[in-house]
């Protein structure tokens, strides 16, 4: 969600990459909550962070705390920024619980990106 955010709302200020530490297939319900919002994240797909760590970056954003703790060190990275989202994809419920979930977490990193955007230099 955190990707389709800075590619929507930064355009081409930034060239956005994403990858993981336990890349997994992309959630429905993280591509349904951002669809209701109009962005479409259906194309994107999970990467793992290895072939990324001889890059240089101006930023490196980790959005949960098993990220940030299993995170690698990128050499060239300027900045390293963490933020703390519980992962919707872990509640258990009904449909519309776990949905609610998504949507609550959507809003949260929305929130988060647009930050990033108005201080990132």
């Amino acid at each position: 969600m955190a990707e389709g955010f800075l590619r929507n709302f930064a355009g081409a200020r930034f060239e956005v990459v994403s990858a993981g530490t336990e890349p997994v297939p992309l959630n429905p319900g993280a591509v349904e909550a951002m669809a209701e919002i109009g962005i479409d994240i259906s194309a994107q797909r999970s990467k793992d962070v290895a072939p990324f760590l001889s890059q240089a970056f101006s930023y490196v954003i980790t959005v949960c705390d098993r990220a940030a703790e299993r995170c690698p060190f990128f050499r060239g990275a300027a900045q390293r920024v963490e933020w703390s989202f519980p992962d919707p994809a872990a509640v258990r419920g009904s449909e519309a619980e776990r949905q609610s979930a998504f949507r609550a977490v959507r809003d949260r990193i929305s929130g988060k990106v647009r930050e990033f955007i108005e201080t990132a230099t």
